[in-house]
């Protein structure tokens, strides 16, 4: 490529990079992007949508299993477990030509290599970039976007060995279906995996070092998670102590220490999702004034690093990381480079989502959270088994939860489980965001019948009362 000088150069093409890269073209800034392995970054590849391909495979044998209460029967319901992985990557890969295709239309060329921070040359930055095919060329910008993203946090005695112990990217290529399977931590990676495999057929024991799965949603939410998923047949262990793996040469065993006792398992794979750590090594971090905090870049609220002209997004940044953070941190960080008026971001406002089975959604204080902060509350719910639509779909399980504050009226949280709750969350994202009060919420009509008027009925349940229930 013939041009080395932009006025903006995002390191990294994850959901924060290429959207960084996309908007700073709109916004008829000169930008490029460096990028090591494959455009759409870990969400698009190894995270969020192939895991998605395959929990909708899963869910459809769970369907295909459970037809008697629709009026079907269907004998002997299989699949073929290769097929059912390979659509997943076909997904991802059909994905990522479509950010490729997104940038060459946007006319922002990329670098294929790995780029390192090189000082600075006057007031603009330098890159030095390793590309893929042996040659070196340096860049310099006015800005960089650091956005290298993360990777799965390994804890001594679990590294991924590419056979028994598996981090997120093993989980997602599997061999075969596992018989036995270990799945540490419950967070959201640990509990979508334990939902697919356990869909598909396995023996899925899941097990927390905290006292509730799903730690950081609100604590009714996690208690009704922990019902659903012991009903499905899992084996769940919380406030547990792992001994030490031992490796023969078909399987894993080890000692587990929860509720009181110990007892040793065996099992065919391990899957490790302990957390992230960010990417910070080996992109020119020394002898800058960018502050690393546990192995996370140290920004401000316009993600602006202790160096000047870099800038930091995504995960990388640090909690939480969700891509649809790293997205909306891009846009507002590109907007204030290019001179724009920008907010910065609520962490309040930014949703949460969780694709097991039952589906987990929340946004905002919990219940606890708004009380310790010295709110006082009025709490709403209402359960799906008095939701029409929910008892026709089959999926009566699920219970929508609002947290108000009791003087102003402010929808202070909300807090979903059940069907299809990951695509009913952004309702009160808007209310929180719009700063509605439970007001407007009594007052907005809500389409019959849907799943989603059980948040109006929450609503009411704060208030006035629920008229289903």
């Amino acid at each position: 490529m013939s041009t080395t000088d932009f006025d903006l150069i995002v390191v990294g093409g994850g959901p924060g990079g290429y959207v960084a890269a996309l908007r700073a073209a709109q916004l008829k800034l000169s930008v490029a992007v460096v990028e090591a392995n494959h455009l759409g970054g870990i969400c698009l590849n190894w995270g969020c949508i192939p895991t998605k391909a395959l929990l909708r495979a899963s869910e459809i044998n769970h369907l295909l299993h459970d037809l008697g209460q629709f009026g079907f029967a269907v004998d002997n319901p299989r699949f073929d477990f290769q097929k059912v992985v390979g659509r997943s990557r076909a997904v991802s890969k059909q994905l990522s030509g479509g950010v490729g295709h997104l940038l060459k239309k946007a006319k922002v060329p990329v670098f294929d290599g790995f780029a390192k921070l090189a000082g600075a040359d006057g007031k603009k930055r330098k890159l030095a970039v390793a590309l893929k095919d042996g040659k070196s060329v340096t860049l310099t910008a006015k800005n960089v976007i650091l956005a290298t993203g993360a990777r799965a946090r390994t804890l001594p005695g679990l590294e991924p060995d590419g056979k028994f112990v598996w981090s997120y990217r093993e989980a997602l290529v599997p061999d075969e279906l596992p018989k036995r399977l270990l799945v540490i931590g419950s967070g959201a990676i640990g509990t979508e995996f334990a939902s697919f495999y356990r869909n598909m057929g396995s023996e899925v024991t899941l097990v927390e070092v905290a006292d509730r799965v799903l730690p950081v949603e609100d604590e009714e939410i996690s208690g009704l998670a922990l019902k659903a998923f012991e009903k499905q047949g899992m084996k769940v262990l919380t406030s547990a102590k792992l001994g030490t793996l031992k490796k023969s040469d078909k399987d894993v065993s080890v000692e587990i220490e929860a509720g009181g006792k110990k007892e040793n398992f065996t099992f065919d794979r391990v899957i490790s999702a302990v957390g992230i750590v960010g990417n910070v090594e080996n992109i020119g971090l020394e002898g800058t004034k960018i502050v690393v905090d546990r192995t996370h870049i140290v920004t401000d609220d316009l993600c602006r690093t202790g160096e000047p002209g870099v800038f930091a997004i995504g995960d990388v940044a640090g909690a939480p990381w969700l891509a649809h953070k790293a997205s909306h941190e891009a846009v507002m960080c590109v907007e204030a480079i290019a001179g724009k008026h920008v907010h910065p971001i609520d962490v309040t406002k930014i949703p949460g989502c969780t694709y097991c089975r039952p589906q987990v959604a929340s946004v905002g204080y919990t219940e606890a959270r708004a009380k310790a902060a010295g709110y006082q509350v009025r709490v709403g719910r209402f359960p799906f088994i008095g939701n029409g639509k929910a008892i026709a779909m089959g999926e009566p399980e699920g219970l929508v939860k609002v947290v108000f504050d009791a003087k102003t009226g402010e929808l202070l949280g909300a807090h979903m489980i059940g069907a299809e709750v990951t695509e009913m969350i952004q309702g009160y994202v808007i209310a929180r965001s719009g700063e509605l009060t439970e007001a407007e919420l009594k007052e907005t009509i809500f389409p019959h019948p849907t799943i989603s008027e059980s948040m109006h009925e929450a609503v009411l349940a704060a208030y006035d009362g629920a008229l289903h229930f």
